[in-house]
């Protein structure tokens, strides 16, 4: 598996999950939610940050998992 975050996103009428930078999809979703779930598992899995992203592409939630590059108390 490609290493880098994982993305979950809607294009062509279907939501997907990818790895950042990489075009191979990780899954297929028909809802967002089952999507966002597939997603979580493979970023809790390879501990990486997981980006949801809205219909229209902006990120909606973003959810780290074993790396925090910010080392900022609180």
């Amino acid at each position: 598996m490609p290493k880098g975050d994982v993305e979950t996103f809607h294009e062509g009428g279907a939501w997907h999950n990818r790895v950042e930078g990489n075009a191979d999809l990780l899954n297929t979703s028909r809802t967002k939610e089952e999507a966002q779930v597939l997603g979580r598992r493979y970023a809790v899995e390879h501990k990486v940050e997981d980006i949801i992203r809205n219909l229209d592409g902006r990120i909606a939630e973003r959810s780290t998992y074993g790396h925090d590059p910010r080392s900022i108390p609180g």
